[in-house]
């Protein structure tokens, strides 16, 4: 089977646009489709001299897979935009066609239209200024699709790390980590690995919170009263589990191949090293879901967009990942 994967073009005025229109010229083995503003995507590839043969997609649930993704062609599901789009000013405005991108991904891979779903970037504050609550992609998606807990865990090169917390405040972590939530998150990290990486008995290893873990309660103590229980919990369940250990030396050893995966207790533990050794080649897997969904692990970057200089390597390498995972069903 051709995985068909759908791409959804994210915040209109950032570099998506331009990043789904570059995949056009990629070889890639799956079927792609473009969710979008097709007058948009018009608009971006002849203000970059982007030679690019946009066709419609119909809706196709029972329909045939068609051919591997042709070069130079994009299949495009046509959303319209709220408001004209200009490259590095966005519009609340268009925040409603945003989430309405997402919300026909979602609805076409529950139903078994789309094998897997690739996200470009979106906007978090651009969603809020449009008076409607937005975290990111991985809680919208937890809450579509009704799922106990998505795991946001991103991979590049030998390193993976899953996040406990995502985008909370840092003052906030300590009290929205706790035993339970670390060991789902564990749990699934295995059961992921395992089900789609072959992993047979995935080695996890759990940062600290504190700095050098917390070294006995002098650094705090969550260590001792939130994550070592949870390690424990999990090596009971039979899991390869370990922590937790101080992050400052922790990540040297997973990067080396020691473990499998890494869980980190917040945001920036976990990224700063996964995107100094991965920037332009990390990936965004989420974990958890009912269906497949990576994405490139960068933001919208207004700063550049629209000037054709944003690099596709990250979503590329978050398309073949998708179309990876989506081949072993």
């Amino acid at each position: 089977m051709i995985p068909r994967i759908a791409l959804t073009s994210g915040e209109p005025a950032g570099i998506g646009p331009e990043l789904c229109l570059a995949l056009a010229a990629q070889k890639l083995p799956c079927e792609l489709v473009c969710l979008g503003d097709r007058t948009l995507l018009e608009e971006r590839a002849r203000a970059l001299s982007l030679p690019v043969r946009l066709r419609p997609y119909a809706r196709a649930l029972d329909a045939p897979r068609a051919a591997i993704h042709a070069t130079g062609e994009l299949a495009v599901a046509d959303l319209p935009l709220a408001a004209p789009s200009v490259p590095g000013r966005p519009d609340p405005a268009n925040a409603r066609y945003v989430l309405a991108l997402l919300d026909r991904a979602i609805e076409g891979a529950l139903a078994g239209e789309f094998d897997a779903l690739v996200t470009a970037p979106v906007h978090k504050g651009v969603i809020n200024d449009a008076g409607i609550a937005f975290t990111g992609h991985t809680e919208y998606l937890q809450e579509r699709t009704h799922s106990v807990r998505a795991v946001m865990m991103l991979t590049a090169g030998t390193l993976r790390v899953a996040l406990a917390t995502t985008h909370v405040p840092l003052r906030a972590v300590s009290e929205s980590i706790s035993g339970d939530l670390l060991f789902e998150v564990a749990e699934i990290l295995a059961v992921e690995l395992s089900a789609r990486f072959g992993v047979a008995e995935p080695r996890i290893a759990v940062c600290g919170l504190n700095p050098h873990a917390g070294e006995g309660g002098e650094f705090g103590d969550e260590e001792r009263t939130t994550i070592t229980p949870a390690v424990l919990a999990s090596q009971r369940r039979q899991m390869d589990v370990v922590g937790p250990l101080s992050a400052d030396t922790l990540f040297y050893h997973a990067h080396r191949g020691d473990y499998d995966a890494v869980v980190a207790m917040y945001h920036d533990q976990g990224l700063c090293p996964l995107k100094l050794i991965g920037f332009e080649t990390g990936v965004n897997w989420t974990l958890g879901l009912p269906f497949i969904r990576t994405s490139p692990d960068h933001g919208t970057a207004y700063n550049i967009a629209g000037q054709g200089v944003a690099s596709p390597s990250s979503m590329i390498s978050a398309i073949r990942l998708a179309r990876q995972l989506a081949a072993k069903g």
